[in-house]
């Protein structure tokens, strides 16, 4: 892309380019930093890699446009491939798979299906409330982590991690965190620091190795047993609709990948984030456990009905605006489909591509308002939406490449989070600041709660 005109930082070096400012642990957050000073776009060069940079609410609107844009793979994601090869997430636009398996895959994610997945989710949701019931403390992150993890494998593969049965994470959660920091840090750091923060491409490559064994060891396990309605049950059983065709087993394993990494990794920051929010607001707090209480009663285990999930709109709200402030997925990347002018004044060539800046977007004062740093569930009020353009919140990315899993998500976050604030009373290490932990995802770093069960609820009905 042509970035003559674009704002980029000071102080840019032969060779290097931009890295003076730049930590290799906090690259989302740095990027947060350089676009409040520059503006709506910017351009950093990486050695010989120059990226742009956007976040402004109307050029990101035009990025958008599917008519004009397509998803993009490359830098992070594309290393990704190493791991998920051409999965949903990973694939190439032009690759026959992506459509053959986001076709054999959308009865997944409908209602009926979503209905089949409930009760595995207030298990695994179960399995975290006595666990926390058991030690009276949280690593808010890491037992977020467990849960999605063990939900995810359960309810789209049939698969116990055993999650709150072990001390230490499972070897594939291990391996998955270390691949992931390794394709990080390779999409644009020079190969001694990514050596220094991430460890070796043997080591790496071991990694990967366990987690496409770890998968294969599921499917075979799987193939000669009875039919599932699950993910793996569609990809090993379904057709293609209309052509036939069948996904292959290399693929079946990148996509039993994909949504085991993608399933999980960022419904448990989503969590985290929420808990870190609503536990710094009192009466945030309060509305979202009062809410819960007016729908579960009294009683210490209520048994949550699949249909008493859309009845938590404030719940829901309190989620949605967690992701507004910290999109735990923080970006994607839109490719030009022909030579375009972005913004009237930035030419593309087809196939140049730009980074939307989703924690930026969501800050964007045009779209949110002055108080865009406040934490506000009110946000997502019924109403608010259409009062701000179409295009200030995608956490969940764009067009038809957006994440299919969304409902499932959303599903499971507000189910957990509810249960969470009907259980528990939570009290909080005041000396805590929110750090912020980089990945794939983000998360909050270092955040502990002490929850004890509640013993007093208010039962009058939310407004």
């Amino acid at each position: 892309m042509d970035t003559t005109g674009i704002p980029h930082p000071p102080h840019r070096l032969p060779l290097l380019g931009d890295l003076i400012g730049v930590n290799p642990r906090t690259p989302i957050q740095d990027s947060v930093r350089t676009g409040r000073e520059l503006g709506p776009i910017y351009a950093r060069k990486i050695g010989k890699t120059e990226l742009v940079i956007v976040s402004g609410g109307e050029l990101v609107a035009e990025l958008n446009d599917e008519r004009r844009f397509a998803k993009h793979v490359g830098l992070g994601v594309q290393n990704l491939r190493s791991i998920a090869g051409d999965g949903l997430f990973t694939a190439y636009g032009s690759e026959p798979n992506w459509r053959l398996a986001h076709d054999i895959l959308m009865p997944a994610f409908t209602q009926e299906a979503m209905r089949g997945y409930h009760p595995i989710m207030v298990e695994v949701a179960r399995e975290l409330l006595e666990a926390w019931d058991r030690r009276g403390t949280a690593d808010v992150s890491a037992d977020m982590t467990r849960l999605t993890l063990e939900t995810i494998g359960r309810a789209g593969f049939g698969y116990r991690f055993g999650s709150f049965e072990r001390d230490q994470p499972h070897p594939f959660v291990s391996a998955m965190q270390r691949a992931l920091r390794f394709s990080q840090l390779s999409a644009v750091m020079p190969r001694l620091v990514r050596r220094a923060l991430a460890g070796s491409a043997a080591a790496n490559a071991a990694d990967i190795r366990l987690m496409k064994d770890t998968v294969d060891e599921v499917i075979a396990g799987r193939r000669d047993g009875p039919g599932e309605r699950d993910l793996l049950g569609l990809m090993l059983d379904r057709a293609h609709p209309d052509t036939g065709e069948r996904l292959d087993p290399v693929n079946i394993r990148n996509q039993a990948i994909t949504f085991v990494v993608a399933g999980h990794e960022t419904t448990s920051g989503a969590l985290s984030f929420a808990l870190y929010y609503l536990t710094r607001a009192p009466g945030l707090l309060a509305r979202a456990q009062a809410e819960v209480d007016a729908l579960w009663g009294d009683g210490p285990d209520p048994e949550p009905a699949y249909a008493d999930i859309a009845k938590l709109r404030y719940v829901r709200r309190v989620l949605d605006e967690a992701m507004r402030l910290w999109p735990t997925a923080p970006g994607y990347t839109r490719g030009a489909r022909e030579d375009t002018v972005l913004g009237g004044r930035y030419p593309m060539r087809k196939g140049d591509w730009a980074i939307v800046n989703l924690p930026l977007l969501h800050r964007d004062p045009a779209s949110w308002g002055p108080d865009a740093e406040v934490f506000d569930p009110e946000r997502f009020a019924p109403g608010a939406a259409k009062k701000r353009p179409a295009q200030a919140y995608k956490p969940f990315g764009t067009g038809e490449r957006a994440c299919i899993g969304r409902q499932f998500a959303l599903h499971e976050a507000v189910l957990a989070l509810g249960l969470l604030l009907h259980r528990y009373d939570f009290a909080v290490d005041e000396s805590y600041e929110l750090k912020i932990a980089e990945s794939l995802t983000l998360k909050p770093e270092g955040f502990r709660l002490e929850v004890r069960k509640r013993t007093a609820r208010k039962l009058a009905p939310v407004g």
